[in-house]
């Protein structure tokens, strides 16, 4: 068995999700069992459609009423961060359990640099994870801790996005 990396996508471009989705595809390409979860998303992008009719994969639900964390209250929050701290041993105890090759984290990042996940606990996980398993995570602000754990970082840096002209997200390109 080969050694699994950890894979961080970080930045505020445009990408972060669609590079470790196209990894995980790659992965079972080559016979391989991923699990993908996405912390602060619904359940409705596109790529979900078919990457849940692919064998071996594995898309765990998500929230279905989910706010960006700039919106969202104090209260809702805290709320948050005591689900995602939940559905994060959650999954990865299931991973563990289950044998799966390949673990994605979207938004982990993110919930990390807002101190809605504690980093200790993500940094025990990733230190005592199966040897063989490789760890994408995503999102904003990757500490120079996890950077320094992983075995690959990516830093997606946006020079022009469609949002900035005030444009909503396109059915097909951005969801």
């Amino acid at each position: 068995m080969e050694k699994g990396c950890v894979h961080i996508y970080h930045g505020d471009g445009k990408g972060k999700t669609t590079c470790g989705m196209g990894l995980c595809v790659r992965a079972v390409g080559a016979g391989l069992k991923v699990m993908i979860y996405q912390f602060l998303k619904d359940n409705s992008s596109n790529e979900r459609k078919i990457l849940g009719n692919i064998p071996n994969i594995t898309l765990v639900d998500g929230e279905e009423d989910v706010k960006f964390t700039f919106h969202m209250t104090d209260a809702e929050k805290a709320q948050c961060a005591c689900r995602c701290s939940e559905v994060f041993e959650s999954v990865t105890r299931r991973a563990i359990e289950e044998n799966y090759d390949v673990l994605f984290l979207d938004e982990l990042l993110h919930l990390i640099n807002k101190k809605m996940i504690d980093e200790d606990r993500v940094v025990d996980f990733l230190e005592q994870r199966p040897y063989g398993m490789e760890v994408i995570m995503t999102g904003y602000y990757p500490s120079e801790r996890l950077k320094g754990m992983a075995d690959y970082v990516s830093h997606i840096v946006k020079e022009k996005h469609p949002f900035d002209k005030h444009l909503a997200a396109r059915e097909g390109i951005e969801r």
